[in-house]
């Protein structure tokens, strides 16, 4: 029964938000509307990750706006960084792999924290192999597991350890 309720709950948000795109009330964009919403709740009938995972208390809530300002201002820092590597006049590129390590279990904690390394720049996610990362990094610092994951993945999984676990 949970899982129908679940399902309705699905199509009935994913309709409204047709409906709020699309400004209209027009037969064909209710029942284009309702056929989209309509397979895609098929389709994901087990839930989507990122709803499903997500802890809703209020420290994970809290951690999630956390979460944000820790993002921008890595974000900025690495935008800096970089820039300064591209203008210095030795141009101090080190570019390479690293392997990183992570303890974050759910599936959408790492993808979020894949992503979020790669929107940082100066790094870029290869792949994902279960715990491993392996992670592209414009000036490697150091091939060292250990310490490439505490320069680049700690951070962001002290806070989505918190939201996703």
């Amino acid at each position: 029964m949970n899982k129908a309720k679940d399902s309705l709950l699905m199509f009935a948000a994913l309709f409204l938000f047709w409906l709020l795109l699309n400004a209209s009330l027009a037969n064909d964009v209710l029942m284009v509307g309702a056929v989209a919403a309509a397979v895609i709740t098929f389709l994901f009938r087990n839930g989507l990750g990122f709803f499903s995972e997500l802890r809703l208390n209020p420290r994970a809530l809290l951690t999630t706006v956390l979460y944000f300002f820790f993002f921008i201002k890595e974000l900025v820092k690495a935008n800096l960084n970089l820039a300064s590597v591209v203008l210095a006049p030795s141009l101090p590129l080190n570019p390479g792999i690293v392997k990183v390590r992570t303890r974050l279990k759910s599936r959408m904690g790492r993808l979020m924290l894949a992503n979020s390394i790669t929107l940082t720049p100066g790094t870029l996610t290869v792949e994902m192999l279960g715990e491993w990362l392996y992670i592209h990094w414009v000036t490697v610092d150091s091939a060292d597991i250990d310490e490439a994951t505490a320069a680049i993945v700690s951070g962001f999984e002290d806070y989505l350890e918190v939201m996703y676990g």
